[in-house]
């Protein structure tokens, strides 16, 4: 099958890239950075073209022809705004849209479509209600309009060795020897990318999997104070995590909004945090994956923090 992978040079994507060309399958996958995506895709057969997705006419061009499209395109942090931000609406609620219709509108029945655990239109955080919005403008599409089905996975946070989330933490205890967490006591069931990219590619193919949503956690739950706490450990460092009341979590995210770069922490991602971010039961047998824990994967890939202090 010919396969469209939208976001496929992303930390999930390449895993998915690299299980699809396994399978025999025809890939293709836009950026808008062509030199960067042939780095990130180097050693692939992949077709990799140069193309801006939130443009109508580019999207229409890709979509033609494809038995199947992926859309792994998600984003952290945003401007502010209600019920989310104008970033978040473009990435997380305008574009699945767009992508749905030109699916319709070419006839592309299997539209998969990567959302995130925890997505709820009443959520705490404009990332967790652009999600579920995102999620409801693909059901509107393919309900109400006909000619394209979908499958929804909500994955947990990811780990794997190239995270933003575990090296992160182990990156900050190369450098502080107490790490100040606000909502520390918050509950997550972090997933391994290995796991999800097998899930991924596994329903490419599948046609009892259309208009469903899974849930992706792994099999162990932790506090994020915890996850920290490993993070450090497993780089050759033991730290004490400071769990930071709500006010100067505030203001910490604030200080992080305003450096340059992408922060490490925002204020709605702190607003994210405010609910247990855990799945609502076991991982659906349709899948048919044991999922991996973080102690079995983790500790291997944060051997390369390891530095003296």
């Amino acid at each position: 099958m010919r396969v469209l992978l939208i976001g496929g040079t992303g930390f999930l994507g390449r895993q998915v890239v690299d299980r699809l060309l396994a399978q025999g399958h025809v890939l293709l996958v836009p950026t808008r950075d062509f030199s960067a995506g042939r780095k990130q895709l180097a050693d692939s057969a992949v077709t990799l073209t140069q193309a801006d997705v939130h443009e109508d006419a580019a999207l229409d061009r890709l979509v033609a022809g494809c038995d199947v499209v992926v859309n792994f395109v998600g984003i952290l942090h945003s401007r502010g705004g209600q019920p989310y931000g104008a970033d978040f609406d473009r990435a997380h609620v305008q574009l699945p849209r767009r992508i749905a219709l030109a699916c319709q509108k070419y006839q592309v029945n299997r539209f998969i479509h990567i959302s995130a655990l925890g997505a709820d239109i009443q959520g705490p955080s404009g990332y967790l209600r652009s999600k579920a919005a995102g999620e409801n403008a693909i059901r509107d599409v393919c309900w109400n309009v006909g000619h394209c089905s979908y499958t929804i996975f909500r994955p947990s946070v990811m780990f794997g060795p190239e995270d933003k989330f575990m090296n992160m933490f182990a990156q900050l205890a190369r450098f502080l020897f107490v790490l100040p967490i606000a909502r520390a006591h918050a509950k997550l069931q972090p997933v391994f990318v290995g796991d999800v990219a097998d899930a991924v590619a596994k329903l490419v193919a599948m046609p009892h999997a259309i208009n469903k949503t899974y849930e992706l956690a792994g099999p162990g739950v932790y506090t994020l104070g915890e996850l920290v706490k490993l993070a450090a450990l497993w780089s050759g460092r033991s730290r004490f995590v400071l769990a930071l009341p709500m006010f100067l979590g505030r203001l910490q995210a604030m200080v992080f909004e305003s450096l340059p770069g992408e922060p490490l922490m925002s204020r709605d991602n702190l607003a994210s945090l405010s609910v247990d971010n855990v799945s609502t039961g076991p991982i659906d047998p349709d899948l048919d994956i044991e999922m991996t824990s973080l102690e079995s994967v983790a500790p291997n890939y944060l051997q390369k923090n390891k530095c003296r202090t």
